[in-house]
């Protein structure tokens, strides 16, 4: 006998999910930063959507936020056509591998390409084994930019 799977939904965040994005984050980052989502709420969610701004969320059948996305598509950045960025992931740690965070990236890569956009980017810490063995495992490789930076201390 199998088991089934609990039903999952994706859909744009609301207001009503930001305490909870708010406190995934802080648990897993360790830094309270309320104010940053509100922000990254009123630029990426609802009306943003058409803007070509996502912010999606992954929730329980008993409305329990298990994940959530964020992401938009930029164009032209130094000579690059359109593409999407994913600039924000996350799921819940006792849900990850079982499929939450798949599930939220090929809902923002289906609403990005349905958006025009027909490359997907990302940039992780070299040292971030988790999330690079996601994005890695969803297919994506180093691409032609290379990240440079400059302390500004």
């Amino acid at each position: 006998m199998h088991k089934e799977k609990p039903v999952i939904t994706v859909h744009v965040a609301d207001a009503a999910d930001i305490d909870a994005v708010a406190a995934l984050d802080a648990a897993i980052t360790g830094t309270e930063k309320a104010t940053y989502w509100n922000d990254i709420f009123e630029r990426f969610a609802g009306i943003n959507q058409r803007r070509k701004r996502y912010f999606l969320v992954a929730k329980s059948a008993n409305d329990e936020l298990l994940g959530f996305i964020v992401g938009e598509i930029r164009a032209w950045e130094f000579g690059s056509p359109p593409c999407g960025w994913v600039l924000a992931l996350s799921v819940t740690p006792d849900q990850r591998q079982q499929g939450i965070g798949t599930l939220l990236f090929e809902a923002l890569c289906a609403q990005m390409k349905k958006d025009g956009a027909t490359t997907i980017r990302t940039m992780v810490l070299g040292n971030d084994k988790t999330n690079l063995s996601f994005f890695r495992g969803e297919g994506l490789a180093a691409g032609p930019y290379i990240e440079l930076e400059r302390r500004l201390d």
